[in-house]
């Protein structure tokens, strides 16, 4: 689309929830043109006119990518929303000594053409080992970057012409920081009792849904029955005429089941309930679209459920609501709490005693543990299934010497990816070695940053955005607008964290409207049965997969280390599963790739 004088020309994916009110603001400065539709598109356009392309996206609430050319200043600029709710690839590749800079939503557009080169970065293979995900700015491909996070991008175009250098030439510039967001409202605590941060976090919220409501489609939201998404749901109705339409799968597995819990808080809120028990088959079926739907190697395995829920929404909606982000910003996930408990005793104790400590639990093999685990009253129930599991990754922090490193260990899949990936060294992240300072942040904190600089954006926004786009239905995520996620950093860490548990404030707005009851339960998550699909029904597709002499051909994985892992997986000796399913799907996503 074309700015009405003509300077600006864009190309948008995404939403601008606040459009209205940034007309209203054009309006204002007497800068409003004559409207020819109602699109957020034409009032991004407008904004570029009054206060350039940097000063209208800092005025904007959304989720976005946008290529703009500015004709006047014959330049090129790529913008990506604040948290990277909306993908946006890059990169210069070369053909017959020329440059040629591409940029687009999807790997799959670059590739159609021409200049692309498909080499593959065993680099970001390693990343994908350890994250399973990989995290921006690197992508699969070599010379192929993913725009990070709040930030925009300007090439002159010349350079996009191919005549400019190499893509360091020009580095991507920051519009809006998480870290920079986390850090000025820890020094700037919300002051006020409990209840008066209750009531601001209910209204705010209230604002922001209410927004992500206006549609001219059909609209909707996922109900997994836990907090955040309760909560979403309840604001939803709270603002609604009608019963608002929702939706949930259920696996007749009861490990994985939250679908009872769900219909729970729906018959509560009385909204239009979908529900859908999803056999094996169906969940099994998922597996073979997995390649093309996620664009490059990505392997949580919670993908097949979020794209069986997306699946089940779109046959009603064209737009759904989702709770992500609530973990990440209120304190949700039990490894913040776990990790710090476990630092402050380990800390107390000499490094050598730690490292005599982890080799001690690692002497006694899984089974011989999980046979202990049935013998002691009372540490099945306090751990869980397959103790000898979780007793070795413990082990495996022990020796830390610092929570960011215990905090590595406990989010890293292959803990030493090099060993695995032939020829790949890893690069540094927000994980490894280039975090921000992030002052003034508690320890706790600090882990919930780190989370939402990279696994939120790069795994949980990943996996819902392309699951969805997978059967053209559109995700909006209420928690992540900019205002939530500042509020949210400027909140006591005791309206996070209290008696032992995550989201306290967000509970209490939930309690407005749903009873306690229905709510307080251990969290589930959004699993799989892996382990026992990868022994069972999945083992030839897995075993085809894992083939050493394939694997020895193709010359990304050391065959042995693999092979080693899938066999005791097979076994039963060890639950290998995630690890496998990093290897399997980069190697189902391979095969796709080459036809």
């Amino acid at each position: 689309m074309h700015s009405a004088s003509g300077r600006y020309v864009i190309i948008f994916n995404g939403e601008i929830y606040n459009h209205l009110e940034l007309r209203e603001d054009l309006k204002q400065l007497g800068t409003a043109p004559q409207w020819r539709g109602h699109s957020d598109t034409e009032t991004l356009l407008a904004g570029f006119e009054a206060w350039g392309v940097e000063g209208t996206i800092r005025r904007c609430a959304g989720m976005f990518a946008i290529a703009v050319v500015d004709r006047r200043a014959r330049t090129l600029t790529l913008v990506r929303d604040r948290i990277g709710e909306k993908p946006l690839y890059y990169g210069w590749q070369r053909r017959d000594g020329r440059a040629c800079f591409l940029f687009g939503s999807e790997l799959k557009a670059l590739k159609l053409h021409p200049s692309f080169n498909a080499d593959i970065d065993h680099d970001a293979l390693c990343l994908m080992m350890r994250h399973n995900y990989i995290p921006a700015p690197y992508s699969i491909y070599q010379g192929i970057r993913k725009l990070i996070p709040g930030c925009l991008l300007t090439i002159p175009w010349s350079a996009v012409e191919g005549d400019g250098g190499a893509s360091a030439q020009f580095e991507p510039k920051p519009y809006w920081s998480l870290a920079q967001a986390a850090e000025a409202g820890c020094r700037e605590r919300r002051q006020g009792d409990d209840e008066e941060l209750v009531g601001e976090l209910d209204s705010l919220l209230k604002t922001v849904i209410g927004q992500q409501m206006i549609s001219d489609v059909p609209l909707g939201a996922f109900l997994s029955g836990g907090v955040d998404s309760s909560a979403v749901v309840a604001l939803m109705q709270s603002q609604s005429l009608r019963p608002v339409k929702t939706f949930t799968i259920g696996f007749d597995e009861n490990d994985y089941n939250e679908a009872v819990h769900a219909k729970k808080v729906a018959e509560h809120l009385g909204t239009e309930h979908t529900e859908l028990y999803v056999t094996p088959k169906q969940a099994l079926d998922v597996v073979p679209r997995l390649p093309a739907l996620y664009d490059e190697p990505f392997a949580d395995s919670s993908q097949i459920p979020t794209f069986l829920v997306s699946h089940l929404a779109r046959q009603n909606v064209t737009v759904s609501l989702s709770g992500d982000g609530g973990d990440e910003l209120f304190g949700g996930y039990t490894r913040y709490l776990v990790a710090a408990g476990v630092w402050q005793k380990l800390s107390k104790v000499p490094a050598p005693l730690r490292v005599l400590a982890a080799k001690s639990l690692t002497n006694l093999s899984p089974q011989t543990w999980d046979g202990l685990g049935r013998m002691i009253p009372g540490l099945k129930k306090r751990l869980g299934g397959r103790i000898g599991d979780k007793v070795h990754k413990a082990a495996g922090v022990f020796g830390s010497d610092s929570i960011e490193s215990l905090y590595k260990g406990l989010v890293s899949h292959w803990d030493d990816p090099e060993s695995l990936v032939l020829g790949g060294r890893e690069p540094p992240t927000f994980l490894t070695g280039c975090a921000p300072e992030l002052a003034g942040l508690s320890q706790v904190e600090r882990m919930m940053a780190l989370d939402m600089l990279s696994y939120l954006p790069d795994d949980i926004l990943a996996k819902v955005d392309r699951a969805a786009m997978g059967v053209s239905l559109e995700t909006r995520v209420p928690f992540l607008d900019h205002r939530v996620i500042e509020y949210a950093w400027q909140l006591p860490q005791t309206m996070k964290f209290r008696d032992g548990q995550g989201k306290w404030a967000l509970r209490q707005v939930l309690y407005k409207y749903v009873p306690r009851e229905l709510i307080e339960r251990p969290k589930m998550g959004f699993g799989i049965p892996l382990d026992s699909w990868l022994s069972g029904p999945l083992r030839d597709w897995a075993e085809d997969l894992l083939d050493e002499k394939r694997l020895q051909q193709e010359g990304f994985f050391h065959p042995l280390l693999v092979r080693q892992k899938w066999e005791e997986h097979l076994a039963g000796r060890r639950n290998w599963s995630y690890h496998l399913w990093g290897v399997l799907m980069f190697q189902a996503w391979l095969a796709e790739q080459r036809g």
